[in-house]
This record gives C-alpha cells, sequence and structure tokens, in this order.
C-alpha cells in the first residue's frame, strides 16, 4: 500500500550527556519516510532550502522515497537546536529557526492525491487540514501533534482528530490533549474526539496501543547504550504504519504487532545521532532484533497455585 508523510526535513543540532552533534539531518518527515521506506512505498511532502544537500536526498531515493512532493526554495532549511539531560524521555529546546518552512504550505502532487494511507506528521493542525482536503479517500489516516498545537490551535487540532483512523502521540500530550492523569482515560477521551486508534507514546518505557476497544503494550528495547532520543517518535511511528501498510491491514490485531514493529525502530533510532544508526538496515537485522521484542515479553503458564 502507499503512504505519505507530510512534516518537517531539518537541521538539528543536538546536545545529550552522552555526545553533540552539529547540523545533523533530521525532521519529523525525514525519520519517518527513513523508518517506513523499510515496509512499504513512501511518498514525501516537505519543504527544504537551497543549503540542503544532495546527497542526503540522494540517500532517500536510495530507500525508494519518493521526492514529488520535496519543494526546494531559496533560502534556509528549518533548524532546530535541543539538549537534554540524563532524562532523556523530554528535551529543552535551545533555538528554532523555521525559515523556508514558515511559509510552508503542503501541495500534493496529483500521483500522491490517491495514496492509500497519510501520515501527518507534528505540523500546524491548519496545514494538517489543507493536506486532508487534497487526497481524495484514503483507506487510513494517522496524525500526531505536540503540546504547542494543544495550547494554541486546539479547534483546529479537534477538527484534524475528527477525521483520523488514529492519533500517535506521547505520555504528557495525551494526558494535556484529553485533561486526563490515567493514560487509559486519557487514551479513551481522545478516542472519543474521532480517532478509532490511539497510540501512546512512552519514550524508554515503550507504547501503548488503543484499537477499538483492546489494549496492548510494548516495551522499550533495554539497550546498554543510548545517545540520541531525536527523532525516535517519528522512526516508531514509520515503523508502526510502514509495517501496518506492508501488511494492508488495519485491524487491532495487527495494530498490536505494528506496535512492537515501531518500538524496534525506535531501538535502532536512538543508537546514534541522527538517521545514522536507521541509514543501513535491512530486514532480516530488523526481523532478529522483533524476536528478541519478543522473549522480552513471553512467559510461560501459571501453575495450579492450589496443587
Amino acid at each position: 500500500m502507499s503512504l505519505l508523510v507530510v512534516g518537517s526535513v531539518a537541521f538539528d543540532s543536538v546536545e545529550t550527556p552522552f555526545g553533540k552533534a552539529e547540523e545533523a539531518i533530521g525532521g519529523s518527515a525525514m525519520f519517518f519516510s527513513t523508518s517506513a521506506s523499510y515496509f512499504t512505498d513512501v511518498g514525501l511532502v516537505a519543504v527544504i532550502g537551497d543549503d540542503f544537500p544532495e546527497a542526503e536526498l540522494d540517500f532517500l531515493a536510495s530507500r525508494g522515497v519518493d521526492l514529488q512532493g520535496l519543494h526546494r526554495q531559496q533560502g534556509k532549511t528549518f533548524r532546530w537546536e535541543g539538549k537534554y539531560g540524563f532524562d532523556l524521555n523530554e528535551a529543552i529546546t535551545l533555538d528554532t529557526q523555521l525559515n523556508v518552512f514558515g511559509d510552508f504550505h503542503p501541495d500534493l502532487p496529483p500521483d500522491y492525491r490517491d495514496v492509500d494511507a497519510v501520515f501527518l506528521a507534528n505540523i500546524d493542525p491548519d496545514l494538517q487540514l489543507e493536506v486532508l482536503e487534497q487526497v481524495r479517500d484514503p483507506k487510513f489516516v494517522a496524525c500526531d501533534t505536540m503540546n504547542f498545537w494543544i495550547e494554541g490551535k486546539r479547534d483546529a487540532l479537534e477538527m484534524v482528530l475528527s477525521k483520523v483512523d488514529m492519533a500517535v502521540i506521547n505520555e504528557s500530550e495525551a494526558r494535556q490533549l484529553a485533561g486526563e492523569a490515567n493514560m487509559v482515560k486519557a487514551a479513551r477521551g481522545i478516542q472519543a474526539m474521532g480517532p478509532r486508534h490511539v497510540v501512546i507514546k512512552r519514550g524508554e518505557y515503550g507504547a501503548l496501543c488503543f484499537a477499538d476497544d483492546e489494549i496492548s503494550f510494548a516495551p522499550a528495547y533495554p539497550l546498554e547504550s543510548v545517545f540520541d532520543p531525536t527523532g525516535a517518535g517519528d522512526t516508531f511511528a514509520g515503523g508502526l504504519i510502514g509495517y501496518l501498510c506492508r501488511q494492508g491491514s488495519f485491524e487491532p490485531e495487527d495494530l498490536r504487532k505494528a506496535t512492537v514493529i515501531g518500538c524496534v525502530m525506535a531501538s535502532f533510532c536512538v543508537e546514534d545521532f541522527s538517521l545514522e544508526s536507521i541509514r543501513e538496515l535491512d530486514y532480516d537485522v530488523i526481523k532478529r532484533r522483533f524476536h528478541k521484542f519478543k522473549e522480552l515479553v513471553h512467559f510461560g503458564p501459571l501453575e495450579d497455585l492450589n496443587e
């Protein structure tokens, strides 16, 4: 199944307790499309400046990512600078320069308007609505968001949520959006806004998937070395939705396995800065780590305690 992502392509400058990267390749659409490309065909809609390296476009093309919707404009590419402490679940933003992204309005090429699935990455909900007005009849639509949009563009965000099949959101944003401290209640509150399915990203604690009335949990993979969590959420979403498109099904049973695949891809992402640890994966490597995930949560039957 064909998959479209609309989001950002950026330069990230990141400092963690374990190292630093200056102007590394990043952005929600970049991480998502790289991850999803291991499972399905991806079309990317974003904007870059004239300073964005051609070699990175060649990399995306080598992964089979369609770049008809990636527009190059005169000016500088979007830049983000952030810092993490030992709590790698939360970044401190030091600087944001929208540059050409500040005037971005997604204009979908004709070939993209009949896609099977759409992922609306973390962008202004007004832009997400512009995308939904251009696609004709997708089988599945998912969206991400952030606290900035929850606070500042609540009405537009709720309109987006009323039109999508899945919300992919982190733990603190789920609480903020639903006004509920309890994760189950928060997820049910978001489902009541429109999405059948809600996937809550919990960083080093894995992810919760609420698929219709079913709940499943995927752990985070226990890693000895974690360098940079930047882009892990978008990498997670790329694995999740890319796998669903590969399977051609969006039923709860498929979502359960896809959530684990998302955690697998995110576990690779955090092992290095930028895209470095997910550039050269192959399906066998992904499959081996998936089976290690399965071992993490496998246990035998409980003996009869009366015996």
